[in-house]
């Protein structure tokens, strides 16, 4: 068994004032992601989304764009959470809506609302969302993976109860060893995945086959990681004693990505 690194969740406390390495672990992601689709579109490769991009953005779009998908993804990640994980507590208690700081964020709810701003704000200035879609989705593992992080340290989002060489005891998570399931998403949903897809946009795929390769890579990812990650405690396991609410959502994700995917292509051939 590993010790588990009690490292405190606040980074910097102002008086009422406080920076937790959570909030830092969502900003770098987002600067990380911005500052590598600027990178695509300046330095494109022949017949890609990067350089139909070029030729195609006003400079300033991607600037607005971010404004965008930061509100899109915290909206979306708290609605969704309260939407697919505790619309019951909600219910009975509405202000809680408001108390982000109590923690309760759902990656699909985020991924949901990131792509709603994401294309109003594409609509808005008359760009291709297919091409922008497939520019940021190839980034967004450094940020999932940097929230994996997050995670771990504030010791939430822990296993299931574990002998596994490598397991640890989570303050939250009583006194029995538990997988680190944290670390497993940050491996496959953040290293792993960036690697598979950072270097396929040098390819020439049609818009929006990069985006729809994402949905199917990390809703597998999700699914698998699930087997080894505690059911949040308010709704257990969903389907069959077995199965829980993240597996259901990854699995739409993974045929949305290869219904997406086969689209695409089909809209090429056409």
């Amino acid at each position: 068994m590993i010790s588990f690194p009690s490292i405190d969740p606040e980074l910097v406390r102002i008086g009422p004032v406080t920076l937790r390495w959570y909030g830092v672990m969502y900003a770098l992601g987002f600067a990380a992601s911005y500052l590598l689709v600027r990178y695509q579109v300046n330095h494109p490769v022949h017949g890609s989304s990067s350089d139909g991009a070029r030729r195609s953005i006003p400079e300033d779009f991607f600037d607005s764009l971010y404004v965008y998908l930061v509100a899109g993804l915290i909206i979306g990640a708290r609605l969704g959470y309260v939407l697919f994980y505790d619309l019951r507590a909600y219910l009975a208690d509405p202000l809680e809506l408001f108390a982000v700081w109590h923690g309760g964020m759902s990656f699909h709810g985020g991924l949901i609302g990131c792509i709603a701003s994401g294309a109003w704000c594409c609509r808005r200035h008359g760009v291709d969302v297919f091409r922008v879609t497939d520019l940021v989705t190839i980034t967004a593992p450094i940020g999932l993976g940097l929230g994996r992080i997050g995670n771990f340290i504030n010791g939430e989002l822990f296993g299931r109860v574990t002998d596994v060489p490598w397991a640890m005891v989570f303050p939250k998570g009583g006194p029995l060893p538990r997988h680190p399931s944290q670390i497993y998403e940050f491996l496959l949903e953040g290293i792993i995945l960036f690697g598979i897809l950072w270097p396929l946009r040098r390819r020439a795929w049609p818009p929006g086959v990069l985006a729809s390769l994402f949905l199917v890579l990390y809703g597998a990812a999700r699914f698998f990681v699930e087997f080894f990650r505690e059911p949040d405690a308010q709704l257990g396991f969903v389907l069959a004693n077995a199965i829980t609410m993240g597996q259901v959502l990854s699995f739409v994700m993974i045929i949305a990505g290869f219904a997406g995917a086969l689209f695409f292509w089909h809209r090429k051939q056409g």
